[in-house]
């Protein structure tokens, strides 16, 4: 029996209390149906930067009234050291994805995305270790490999930071390991690449591309592609990401502790690849976006020019092994997408 398939049945079987960071983010909100529907407790924390009272009240549409009682929110923010220690008291496992994303963000807003990204990241991180909890997972990001050129990326060798985004999710780790170090506190960082799915955020500036793209084609507006199209990124369906958290937080393999992984399909498509899949799929119902063409337009400060992930590691250690690739992931989700980025 594959490794997620059974500890479903084990976590169905005796259910435990978990605390999500960013619950009412589009990461968060994944990660809180799951468990619901797996019948655990949760608590959420979330103050709505970044993340919306309609992914949770999406959340308590798609589990049942008993499983939704299970849920306790607590709207606060990571930067409040307080917050934290009450949210992770009488936690059994944490899985941390509050943060404010993208790379341009971050270099528009360093100061914000230091205070979020490192501040609110050790507040949560002290708080577990003061809570004693069993099991503590991270996210990080493929953003950590920087200007490092080689392709795959594996976890050991990494670059310079190209964005104070990166640099922030690069603390991250260095925090996590001297808490193992000085501390005896165990914890596991995900570095994500380019994850996609339901409830992906469509507006504001830092609109990740799918969605971003996607609303752009319904609304008949342009698509635009920073550079020639031919940037390439690892796009992981976000069931996969939830079955690496769970795997990542209730692992018993001594070995697998105080690690940072890839959480990738280990897979490229290129931009231009990208915008296709997203065109033919709505071609299927609207025949007038079969001709559309993209924008093209300059490179963006920041972005790391192809990324590509090896995942023998996680696949190794915590035993993840990925149900969706990309098309896959773009059919399951392309319903959601029509129904809610316009």
């Amino acid at each position: 029996m594959p490794a997620y398939e059974k500890l479903r049945s084990e976590l169905k079987s005796s259910p435990r209390t978990w605390l999500v960071t960013g619950a009412a983010g589009f990461i968060g909100s994944n990660l809180l149906e799951a468990l619901l529907k797996l019948d655990q407790r949760v608590v959420g924390l979330d103050n709505f930067a970044t993340g919306h009272r309609k992914n949770l009240d999406q959340v308590r549409a798609l589990v049942t009234p008993e499983q939704w009682a299970r849920f306790q929110f607590i709207e606060g923010d990571i930067c409040d050291a307080a917050a934290g220690q009450r949210a992770c008291a009488g936690v059994d496992f944490v899985l941390h994805q509050a943060a404010l994303g993208s790379v341009p963000r971050s270099i528009e807003e360093p100061a914000a995305s230091h205070a979020a990204n490192v501040t609110g990241f050790l507040n949560i991180l002290a708080a577990a270790r003061d809570q004693r909890v069993k099991g503590f997972v991270y996210a990080s990001s493929s953003a950590i490999y920087g200007d490092d050129p080689g392709l795959p990326k594996v976890e050991e060798q990494i670059g310079r930071p190209l964005s104070p985004y990166a640099a922030t999710k690069w603390m991250n780790e260095i925090y996590a390991e001297v808490f193992a170090r000085n501390y005896g506190f165990a914890s596991i960082g995900l570095r994500y690449f380019n994850v996609f799915g339901p409830r992906q955020d469509p507006e504001g500036a830092y609109a990740a591309v799918i969605p971003k793209w996607l609303a752009a084609l319904l609304k008949k507006e342009p698509v635009f592609i920073n550079g020639d199209g031919e940037t390439s990124r690892d796009f992981c369906f976000i069931a996969n990401v939830v079955q690496a958290n769970l795997l990542a937080a209730t692992t018993t393999n001594p070995e697998a502790l105080n690690q940072a992984y890839n959480i990738a399909i280990g897979e490229r498509s290129t931009l231009n690849e990208l915008y296709a899949a997203l065109r033919d799929r709505l071609a299927c119902t609207d025949a007038s976006v079969k001709n559309q063409k993209p924008t093209y337009r300059d490179f963006r400060v920041g972005d790391v020019r192809h990324s590509l992930a090896d995942i023998s590691k996680a696949r190794r250690l915590l035993g993840y092994a990925p149900q969706f690739q990309l098309g896959e992931g773009l059919d399951l989700a392309f319903d959601w997408y029509r129904q809610n980025v316009v």
